[in-house]
């Protein structure tokens, strides 16, 4: 849930889940790399991305997200995550009336207690229809989020005794990313939980989260959130505006 009462601009950055999303109040435009704009949905979801994207609005707002595992995407909508790589589709293209109806129920909603519950029965009764065997991969997926992307992946396909190719092959469907870019993702990630802790240097925090150098950190952090850490660990830049909402 994220509110304000005047105009905002959203700095989104990489990361390797997805987030179904209800702007019940406002509807953001997407700033384009060229400055232009284009109005975004009023419900859709973010795929799994390695992308930076921003947006505003130029008013007070209200939106509700729902935050997904990687591999949310195969059992909620049967689709593996490669098709929503980098994409976000609104909700009746992604479901059709069903999609639509979703929306509906959540715009109408009279509070949040309510879209959560609303949630709540749409994903049982997808999961009821779509839930298939777990796969070994996902425990292999669960393992990089929980070690922040500290794990070797070269390792990974024998431990779960399935060839290196049919690893990575279903790690990219579960996921969208092959394995060692999904891991960087997440990596990454981690080193964004560390703003605001003030006791730690940046060489620290790149230390921490398994970076072997600063330079490293550094090209990273560029790469996937479009800022040099400096700038967003300072908190001076529309990155963490959402954070002191």
């Amino acid at each position: 849930m994220l509110e304000s009462d005047g105009p905002y601009t959203h700095h989104s950055m990489a990361d390797g889940c997805s987030e179904m999303v209800f702007h019940h109040n406002g509807i953001f435009d997407e700033i384009k790399k060229t400055g232009a704009r284009e109005k975004s949905f009023a419900a859709g979801l973010q795929g799994p991305t390695q992308n930076v994207t921003r947006y505003t609005i130029g008013r007070g707002f209200s939106m509700f997200g729902v935050y997904l595992y990687p591999f949310a995407i195969p059992q909620l909508f049967s689709l593996p995550a490669t098709e929503l790589t980098n994409q976000f589709p609104e909700l009746e293209s992604l479901m059709g009336k069903k999609g639509k109806d979703l929306e509906e129920q959540m715009m109408v909603a009279t509070d949040n207690d309510e879209r959560v519950e609303i949630m709540s029965a749409f994903f049982e009764k997808q999961l009821t229809k779509t839930r298939t065997q777990q796969h070994p991969v996902f425990d292999a997926i669960s393992g990089i989020i929980r070690a922040n992307g500290l794990m070797r992946i070269e390792s990974l396909s024998t431990q779960y005794f399935i060839s290196t190719r049919q690893f990575e092959r279903k790690f990219k469907e579960l996921t969208g990313f092959p394995p060692k870019l999904f891991s960087r993702i997440i990596r990454f990630n981690a080193a964004l939980r560390e703003y605001r802790n003030i006791n730690k240097s940046l060489m620290d925090i790149a230390l921490d989260c398994g970076y072997y150098d600063q330079s490293h950190f550094i090209s990273d952090f560029k790469e996937f959130s479009g800022l040099h850490p400096k700038q967003y660990f300072s908190g001076k830049t529309e990155a963490t505006d959402w954070i002191d909402l």
